[in-house]
């Protein structure tokens, strides 16, 4: 079962001997024999041409080539005139947790100019999709109007560990790399140009760590620096929150509409802190009688989730006055809208952050994190909750060295974004001598999934110069707008 993590970090949001490996990228992939690869015709979701659907075997444990194997799923949407053949592009998907091969619809749609002269190159990360998800059941979240925060417990936490088959320590961003240059070179390709996204920003700067040689060119989407460790976003979030608060009150409408939303949050949240809403409703999709419980975790948590994209930003001031006047129905439609988006396999996400990541971070950085006026600590409760009782490895101290290869890259950032702000694409800005860094002022998160930041994209994995772009069709991106009443946007 694929688990949302929104709603796992809304509602809630064991251990082995830790284990230390080399980062040594001469494991060479290109010694894999091809008997391994299978690859055939097939449709995937609403692509009405035929695309290539296949599988890849590789060692589970790298350093034990003869040791157990895992079969890697991957896809590959062929270009629609491949008569000049041009590098593919490989997409690095986000999360961690998210499956490539999964989100092909909307790729296909998203990087349409790509795919008229390049192969797109779709891979389950190890752990995903059916590359050996990390996959199991969380009871408590099945639920996400009635359960709270605190429903998660240590108990389903180890069950849901006990669950997953493997290695787990085997399932990390190294041999995810490993995984996607083996997949480069059993399907003949030299180099490859790769688009990441959010976490697959992180795992595109460990491919330019590990295996330079194989990139041509490399687009970093909303990025996670190796020098930032992915889970803290307390200050990101509140920053984000109060860039709608700033643009609801330069908007006349909005202003007109909700002039005191930012009082009225707060005192909706101090409400919910102090009494948890408890009441009966019609579940918005089923109908069906459903308990709504709500408290403050839970009304941030959701309004957090509405700033990672325009749309959803539109309607948080709505969302909010409404709550202040009593009405829990504008959230519920929320929720209820949210359902179902952005899956993520929770295992591979948790085994990831809680072992790359959050053992960097200390007491002073979470209680500094926590030291804002939006969601407190609330955005570090899934991994305070659930990190103490999963699988421990750590990777070598090569993973968190600097990335400095000299390759193109072009960084992309949203200046609205609650998770990767602009100041992390500065990192990665100032490590890599042949890149630029453009900022949108009125976009969130992955930035090319929603703007004219694909074309650019496409225009980038021609020219493979970076600083030297046609950026003039950002400037035709609206001003945020927000929905006023039920009636819509003015």
């Amino acid at each position: 079962m694929k688990v949302n993590w929104n709603k796992i970090i809304t509602l809630a949001v064991l251990m082995l001997s830790t284990t230390v490996w080399a980062s040594d990228a001469s494991l060479l992939v290109e010694e894999l024999p091809l008997e391994k690869l299978t690859l055939e015709d097939c449709h995937l979701g609403e692509i009405r041409s035929q695309v290539k659907c296949g599988k890849l075997v590789v060692p589970e444990n790298y350093q034990q080539s003869e040791g157990t194997k895992i079969a890697i799923n991957f896809a590959v949407l062929p270009a629609i005139d491949d008569s000049e053949y041009k590098t593919p592009l490989m997409f690095l998907a986000g999360g961690p947790g998210q499956a490539a091969v999964e989100l092909a619809t909307g790729l296909n749609r998203v990087f349409r100019e790509v795919r008229k002269t390049r192969d797109i190159i779709l891979v389950d990360q190890r752990g995903t999709g059916e590359s050996s998800p990390l996959s199991c059941e969380f009871e408590a979240v099945d639920n996400v109007y009635s359960a709270l925060p605190d429903a998660l417990t240590p108990a389903e936490v180890t069950d849901c560990v006990k669950q997953f088959t493997g290695d787990v320590t085997q399932y990390n961003s190294e041999n995810a790399i490993r995984d996607f240059d083996a997949i480069r070179a059993a399907l003949g390709h030299k180099k490859l140009n790769i688009y990441g996204g959010s976490y697959g920003t992180r795992a595109g700067l460990v491919f330019m760590r590990m295996f330079p040689e194989s990139l041509a060119s490399v687009v970093l989407d909303s990025v996670g620096p190796i020098e930032v460790p992915i889970g803290l976003f307390g200050q990101s979030g509140a920053r984000s929150f109060n860039l709608l608060l700033e643009n609801c009150k330069n908007s006349a409408p909005c202003h007109k509409a909700f002039p005191n939303v930012a009082q009225e949050f707060q005192i909706v949240k101090a409400r919910l802190a102090k009494e948890p809403v408890d009441m009966d409703i019609l579940h918005p999709r089923l109908g069906t009688p459903t308990k709504l419980l709500i408290d403050d975790t839970k009304f941030t948590g959701n309004l957090r989730f509405q700033l990672y994209g325009m749309e959803g930003r539109s309607m948080v001031p709505l969302v909010i006055h409404q709550a202040f006047l009593g009405n829990y129905q504008p959230l519920i439609g929320l929720m209820a809208r949210t359902e179902g988006e952005q899956l993520v396999y929770t295992g591979l996400l948790f085994n990831i952050v809680c072992n790359e990541d959050m053992p960097r971070v200390s007491a002073a950085d979470k209680a500094a994190d926590a030291d804002n006026n939006f969601d407190g600590k609330d955005s570090q409760l899934a991994w305070d909750m659930v990190c103490p009782f999963f699988p421990q490895y750590r990777p070598s101290e090569d993973f968190y060295q600097r990335v400095t290869a000299n390759i193109p890259t072009l960084i992309l950032s949203g200046n609205l974004d609650p998770v990767t702000p602009p100041s992390n694409g500065e990192y990665s800005a100032k490590s890599l001598p042949n890149s630029h860094h453009i900022i949108i002022d009125n976009a969130s998160h992955t930035v090319a999934m929603s703007t004219c930041a694909s074309d650019i994209i496409n225009q980038f994995l021609t020219s493979k110069a970076p600083g030297n772009l046609d950026e003039s069709c950002l400037q035709n991106i609206p001003q945020e707008r927000f929905m006023t009443s039920v009636n819509g946007i003015q």
